[in-house]
């Protein structure tokens, strides 16, 4: 397919962090909810794999919000996806991960929020944790602002401020070290709590943000960030150029092509984990994303090719997932039937015998024939390459995929061996560099604890959908 060079020139900004923790995650919500309060179309950005924050961005801002990775996206997937979900905006708002120059790798930009800063040209404003802090505010800020001289850092937002005073000390000793304005200077307890879990926030779906809570972030950012100021920094974003791999524009009055194929896609509060821009590119194939809920709906939605179960909390809504007996009764059908299943962390788990808690084992759906247990501390944090060790769903033998891990859970044993199962991914952790063996495949059922990311793999989607149009053709013809 050709390429076509385009050029792109809106305005856009970063909201970094100093480090986890600082505050950045509600400060981008103020921001949003502020701008949007001036009438203006935001669309908004998540470095990193998180599934969390985006919920919150999307509701506040009221456009999906898509993840921005460099290390399971290329450089161009990353421009795409940014310039074109940007084109109707008016300011794209990114929220960084972690602090601005963390990401996969302690010796490179690769995977940081400073490496989507310089791929999108795209100016900084960072988050500092202010408390107790005067003069030396310069200081660190200085060594963010000249650490990596392609990173341009615009702009600093003082969190945890204390008095008027202790404001003018901040902004003084920035003055007068030469470095970056204060854009915000946001008082100590100004912004609301929100309600977290393990590392991030509860999510959207579960707990949507309140109508008087974004008013409330809304009044933070208009008093006590300077909003204008904000605006002229992300309106002197550099242009940049992306290579345009899309389709040719179709004629306006040609007709929508039939889709192909349906998915049905798990979504509700037990299972959200999806990223925006995969169904997205399901759409562009002609493939209907067909969404239903675990907890509350009876049946799987009728007439669908192929399954989806994504991540999520299970284990938080067991007891209502083993109530829904319908469902699970039409899961396991469905996985009986040949059709594709994807199931991916909380989708796993639900393929399960169940979950064993403390006092009592909940069953759940009991394709895979071992049960789940909870633990206190975290299984698993970070990124994994995927090879393929047989031919599956999306590839075969040999091919290589990225992905990530995030779950506090574990199979009392391994399903492999057991009623057919077989494993057929080799898993390398990102950091470590070690190696095991996970993805369980049984038929045209795919389960693992890696969340792969399939946004920019058209031709591993294309496969997934070719099994989804073979076993419904075949059971038609039964």
């Amino acid at each position: 397919m050709a390429l076509n060079s385009v050029g792109y020139n809106r305005p856009r900004i970063l909201i970094a962090g100093m480090h986890s923790g600082v505050g950045k995650s509600s400060i981008t919500l103020a921001l949003v909810a502020a701008l949007r309060r001036r009438g203006l179309k935001v669309q908004t950005f998540k470095v990193g794999p998180d599934y969390l924050d985006p919920g919150h961005l999307a509701q506040v801002s009221g456009r999906p919000c898509y993840n921005l990775d460099g290390w399971m996206m290329t450089k161009n997937d990353v421009l795409q996806l940014f310039c074109r979900v940007s084109a109707s905006a008016d300011i794209s708002l990114i929220e960084g991960v972690m602090g601005l120059f963390d990401g996969s790798s302690s010796e490179s930009l690769c995977g940081s929020s400073a490496e989507i800063a310089t791929w999108l040209h795209v100016p900084v404003a960072l988050v500092v944790n202010s408390h107790g802090m005067a003069r030396s505010i310069a200081a660190l800020v200085k060594g963010y602002h000249e650490f990596e001289p392609q990173v341009k850092v615009t702009g600093v937002i003082a969190n945890r401020c204390g008095s008027a005073s202790h404001v003018d000390l901040l902004e003084k000793a920035l003055a007068s070290g030469g470095q970056p304005p204060l854009v915000g200077a946001v008082r100590r307890d100004s912004l609301p709590p929100l309600a977290s879990r393990h590392l991030g926030l509860v999510s959207a779906p579960e707990q949507p943000l309140a109508e008087e809570l974004v008013n409330q972030l809304a009044d933070v950012a208009e008093n006590q960030i300077d909003l204008d100021l904000f605006l002229n920094q992300a309106r002197a974003a550099r242009s940049l150029r992306w290579e345009d791999s899309s389709l040719p524009a179709k004629n306006p009055v040609q007709a929508e092509p039939p889709m192909l194929c349906r998915l049905a896609v798990a979504k509700d509060e037990a299972f959200l984990f999806y990223y925006a821009d995969f169904f997205n590119l399901l759409k562009s194939l002609h493939c209907e994303p067909v969404f239903f809920s675990p907890l509350r709906d009876g049946a799987l939605p009728v007439d669908v090719d192929g399954l989806y179960l994504g991540g999520g909390y299970p284990e938080v809504y067991a007891k209502q997932l083993a109530e829904n007996v319908s469902m699970l009764r039409s899961v396991a059908n469905f996985c009986q039937s040949g059709r594709p299943v994807y199931a991916e962390c909380g989708g796993l788990i639900y393929l399960t015998r169940g979950i064993e808690q403390p006092q009592q084992k909940i069953p759940l759906v009991g394709v895979l024939p071992v049960w789940t247990r909870m633990l206190e501390k975290r299984k698993a944090l970070g990124y994994v390459e995927v090879t393929l060790e047989k031919d599956s769903l999306f590839g075969g033998r040999g091919e290589v995929f990225r992905g990530h891990e995030f779950h506090y859970s574990e199979l009392v044993e391994s399903p492999a061996g057991k009623d057919g199962w077989k494993t057929v991914y080799q898993l390398k952790q990102n950091r470590s560099g070690t190696y095991h063996i996970e993805g369980y495949q049984k038929g045209n059922i795919l389960a693992s604890y890696v969340h792969l990311y399939l946004a920019c793999r058209s031709k591993a989607v294309i496969r997934f959908m070719a099994c989804m149009r073979t076993t419904s053709d075949r059971d038609s013809s039964e």
